[in-house]
């Protein structure tokens, strides 16, 4: 399997970059675009390609009946991760180092050098990396648990293809790229970038030992289900569903944040900020409609207030619409959950004045589905 690498999109951020007006900026972005991002992708396409030969099981792993968490940014997905993710045995899912590091061959490496350093050098390589972990993660774990050895969003293992939507974490120009939309790309490209994606997959339950389920929780895949289902035919999806009123602003302010590390053009910006404005509307309706059109898809739509109040009702039920065996121990574990999901509490604020937002606004879009979830009851309290 040949490594994925988007080079349109990559020739697209090229321009960009040498087309920002700071000069700090620019020399910034284009040393990340033109230098790192080559040698990284070449790095990875060598080991990815060896993994066939280094490793002949590989291709005898099946990958099976897969879940995946979709819904808005900020709508509990990485709650129902974290609770699906307690049933032990069950699921695997990319830590974050796993997710950059895409090859079977680089994750075994890894591991191996793990062991050396707690055998041989009493963990002190692993207190390096803590530290570093503690320097870079510091800030965003106000507002998002993250760490190397932390579950997180797939979308990552297409960082270095120059395919995922945390470039636009990095940098505003989601007016000239399109990193969401995956189902309405033209069949070819997207069939080619969900091959990559499934052949990922098999790599990470190789190095599991090959008899578990992949779980993924990734708000930008609300926009690749169609291609999920069409990569996985057995897939079964969880959708989470949450107040716009909340989530939207949210996303906002927390993406807008990352932008602030450098003085970007502001008027790509403010281009960006109402891309994913817009972006946000399709993320709640576009996963529902098409599995409406996928009756056969396995699904479970999941209330962010009746997962926080009640975890062992809302997942028992999540689970019998996927059609998974709940076994004892976990629903021991769910009993437990209760107090903690009810203590979940966002550290991340926001306000849809920030953004230019109104309220009716975001209702008028999305009525229907005000009146599902009964979102306007939660403004009169």
């Amino acid at each position: 399997m040949i490594f994925h690498f988007d080079f349109g999109k990559w020739a697209t951020m090229v321009r960009l970059a040498w087309t920002e007006p700071d000069a700090r900026t620019r020399r910034h972005c284009l040393r990340v675009v033109l230098v790192s991002v080559p040698l990284v992708a070449a790095f990875h396409a060598v080991c990815f390609f060896l993994d066939g030969l280094v490793f002949p099981g590989l291709w005898r792993t099946a990958v099976e009946s897969p879940v995946f968490v979709v819904g808005h940014a900020r709508s509990g997905t990485t709650l129902i991760h974290r609770i699906l993710s307690g049933d032990e045995g069950r699921f695997s899912s990319f830590a974050l180092y796993e997710l950059h590091f895409p090859s079977l061959l680089q994750k075994k490496a890894i591991r191996g050098m793990g062991a050396l350093d707690a055998r041989f050098l009493g963990g002190a390589l692993e207190r390096r990396v803590r530290a570093w972990e503690e320097r870079r993660y510091a800030a965003v774990r106000k507002f998002h648990e993250m760490g190397l050895t932390i579950p997180e969003e797939d979308d990552i293992v297409f960082y270095w293809s120059c395919a995922s939507g945390f470039w636009i974490s990095r940098v505003p120009w989601m007016h000239a790229l399109d990193f969401y939309s995956v189902d309405r790309w033209p069949p070819r490209k997207r069939r080619r970038l969900m091959r990559f994606y499934r052949e990922c997959v098999r790599r990470q339950l190789h190095l599991e030992g090959g008899d578990r389920v992949l779980l993924s929780k990734n708000p930008i895949f609300s926009g690749r289900v169609e291609a999920l289902i069409e990569a996985f035919p057995d897939a079964r999806v969880v959708v989470a569903m949450r107040n716009p009123n909340e989530t939207i602003p949210s996303l906002l302010s927390l993406v807008s944040a990352g932008w602030r590390r450098l003085p970007f053009d502001p008027d790509r910006i403010a281009a960006s900020l109402g891309v994913l404005a817009e972006q946000s509307f399709d993320t709640y309706r576009h996963p529902l409609d098409v599995l409406d059109a996928h009756p056969e898809t396995p699904r479970a739509v999941i209330d962010y207030r009746e997962l926080v109040s009640d975890p062992e009702k809302t997942i028992d039920r999540a689970y019998a619409e996927l059609g998974i065996p709940m076994e004892s121990a976990f629903r021991e574990r769910l009993r437990a959950e209760g107090r903690r999901a009810r203590e979940h509490r966002s550290g991340h604020a926001y306000s849809l004045e920030t953004f230019g937002l109104e309220a009716g606004a975001i209702r008028a879009r999305l009525g229907d589905l005000f009146d599902r979830y009964q979102w306007d009851e939660e403004a009169d309290h």
